[in-house]
């Protein structure tokens, strides 16, 4: 590896040689010999300038043990030089894998810190998928107090970051307050009318559901009164995450399944938060990834993590096996939150087929993002003949898309569809629904 070499304005320098020996060679040709002398000086100085910089006695990186998707992971840089001369300018970057990161490197500046002249910054990248961010090599380099000569260093690290799926929704405090109310203020307490499990007769009052007046026990007692019930606890929540081809095309920058995952895990935090177990489970052309049923939001970092390694596979997904696979391995009624796209007819005919027969023991909820970029070609302006025949495919695919939502529909499966900032929200909503209907 080279140590040292001149800077641009050290290059700029030396060149200067050529047209200097040219002018001096026209004003008095014995003279041509200064315009190499010139260059050679030029390089020189540059030399010393760079050795005057010093060497790198120690170089370090200070990663984070996580980062979440969608977040900027910031590498801090630190290194100690053997002199103490003032560094006019300093730079760092790193070598990573271009599967979490696209240009595979990342950049930034360093500047002297305290009175030791040790160089520290940080470099900034953005990754666009989860996963283990593996730091392959790092390299610095710096000038000398005339700016004329770059010093080099570099070392291989091997340090990773963890890539979690992005779970600012559950960090909001909109989300706190919500649940406050919801949870502590709702589902913690008895649910007036409301559950399946009863729990006492009381006195009726404004705002209760008349459909909770036991008529009977009323006219006995000569007054008003209402069954009130207990929601439910301890129930199972399944979330099964499509993680096939359709669902790694991108929404919005990122992957469809990093969408699905942050719904599921903010619908997951509310579920803890209420009681019930949750689980994951992926699938693409066969069953991927299956985690135990937890409990207790103390277990929610857990789900985090498991939900990290959830992979991309670019490949068409086997709706009759995986959930075969997931009735086979779940003893109880439980509600199932199936994450997918409908593009594919024969694939979406074949779903249909296989959640016929988990409908009559469990209850189904199918969750789907909307396809932006169907809708854009269908609103847009045709203003040539290939813009045309993009509309109308794309009106013929949102076509097949409805259908399938509409069948399962009658099948009486609810069926969330919307943008990806927003089935989250809706989501967790939905769950809510279903656990004041006590329907589990």
């Amino acid at each position: 590896m080279i140590a040292f070499y001149p800077s641009l304005r050290a290059g700029l320098l030396i060149a200067g040689g050529a047209p200097l020996s040219v002018l001096l060679a026209a004003v008095s040709p014995g003279l041509w010999a200064l315009g190499p002398a010139w260059s050679a000086a030029m390089l020189l100085l540059a030399a010393l300038d760079a050795l005057v910089a010093g060497r790198a006695r120690e170089i370090r990186l200070v990663v984070p043990a996580s980062s979440e998707l969608g977040q900027a992971v910031v590498i801090g840089v630190e290194a100690e030089l053997s002199a103490r001369t003032p560094v006019r300018r300093a730079e760092a970057s790193i070598a990573v894998e271009t599967r979490l990161v696209p240009s595979g490197r990342g950049d930034g500046g360093l500047t002297a810190s305290g009175p030791s002249d040790d160089l520290s910054g940080s470099i900034a990248l953005h990754p666009v998928r989860r996963g283990s961010l593996v730091i392959e090599r790092l390299w610095i380099r710096w000038q000398g107090p005339m700016g004329l000569g770059w010093r080099q260093a570099s070392q291989a690290s091997g340090e990773s970051v963890a890539i979690l799926p992005d779970i600012a929704a559950v960090r909001a405090p909109a989300l706190q307050v919500f649940l406050k109310e919801a949870i502590f203020g709702i589902l913690a307490r008895q649910m007036r009318g409301e559950g399946s499990e009863f729990e006492a007769l009381v006195e009726y009052q404004p705002g209760f559901d008349r459909r909770a007046i036991d008529w009977k026990s009323s006219a006995r007692h000569s007054k008003l009164l209402a069954r009130e019930y207990d929601t439910e606890r301890n129930n199972q929540i399944v979330f099964a995450l499509d993680s096939g081809s359709d669902m790694c095309e991108p929404v919005a920058g990122l992957p469809r399944i990093d969408r699905a995952v942050s719904a599921a895990l903010l619908t997951s935090y509310v579920a803890l938060k209420a009681g019930d177990q949750v689980r994951l489970f992926s699938f693409a052309a066969r069953p991927e990834r299956t985690t135990p049923f937890v409990s207790g939001s103390r277990n929610f970092f857990r789900l985090q993590s498991e939900a990290a390694q959830i992979d991309y596979r670019f490949e068409e997904s086997n709706y009759t096996l995986a959930l075969s696979t997931l009735a086979a391995q779940l003893q109880r009624r439980s509600l199932i939150v199936v994450f997918t796209d409908f593009t594919d007819p024969t694939s979406a005919e074949l779903m249909l087929e296989s959640v016929g027969r988990l409908i009559d023991r469990h209850l189904l909820l199918f969750v789907a993002m909307e396809d932006e970029e169907l809708l854009a070609l269908v609103d847009q302006t045709p203003e040539t003949s290939e813009q045309v025949a993009q509309s109308v495919a794309a009106a013929g695919l949102l076509a097949q898309r409805r259908m399938v939502i509409t069948r399962l529909r009658h099948l009486g499966i609810e069926v969330i569809e919307g943008r990806h900032d927003e089935i989250g929200t809706r989501l967790m909503n939905a769950y809510l629904k279903i656990k004041r209907r006590g329907q589990l």
